[in-house]
């Protein structure tokens, strides 16, 4: 089995991507809705968070303040470093148990969706990483549709590399700027994606 990390900068793709593989059968698995599994009420990481950061992060619910924490760890770098070190080691735990689940069923090709892929060293596990990628303007649009104040996006952009770096450690790279159709035509040209394909095809970026 084949297996892809698939990162970006936010707000460049990343979740589109991942859905339009989705809808051409690959098994993708996307590490922001492992983060939010792994802080769920009952699971050791909440409690740990709330031994570290106070019962404030805490909601009445019982369930993580997500903004609040996010307010707190995006304005504090020491802080987002503190949060990672106890939300990360089991993320990566889960997709890689989910990996191995495809890689046992026989599945031909697995996809990661990691945002901070690079980050935090996970190249090494994947035999090619795609990037999606857009331009800076369109990028700041995407995020300001969010609702996100200018103050927050550039929080948001300095807890990540710059995208030029991510592009050009990856194998392949797909540009977002011409809507679906065009996304899910250059993905559909990374040998793997379609069943014609034949494996072991030489990687090279695409644009």
């Amino acid at each position: 089995m084949k297996t892809w990390g698939l990162t970006g900068g936010v707000g460049m793709g990343k979740s589109a991507a991942a859905q339009l593989l989705r809808d051409r059968g690959v098994p993708v698995v996307d590490t922001d809705v492992l983060a939010r599994q792994v802080v769920e009420p009952g699971q050791p990481a909440l409690a740990e968070i709330q031994r570290v950061f106070d019962a404030e992060v805490i909601g009445p619910d019982g369930r993580l303040r997500r903004e609040e924490m996010a307010r707190r760890v995006f304005a504090d770098p020491a802080a987002r470093r503190q949060l990672e070190a106890l939300t990360h080691p089991r993320i990566r735990e889960r997709w890689r148990a989910q990996v191995a689940a495809w890689r046992a069923e026989g599945k031909p090709l697995a996809v990661v969706a990691i945002p901070l892929l690079f980050e935090t060293g996970a190249e090494a596990e994947f035999d090619a990483v795609v990037c999606v990628a857009c331009t800076a303007q369109t990028q700041r649009q995407r995020l300001r549709a969010r609702g996100w104040t200018p103050e927050q996006i550039q929080q948001r952009l300095a807890a990540q590399w710059p995208v030029e770096r991510k592009v050009a450690l990856s194998d392949y790279v797909v540009w977002s700027e011409g809507g679906l159709e065009v996304l899910a035509a250059q993905l559909e040209r990374i040998p793997g994606v379609c069943a014609t394909d034949a494996p072991g095809t030489a990687r090279q970026q695409t644009r």
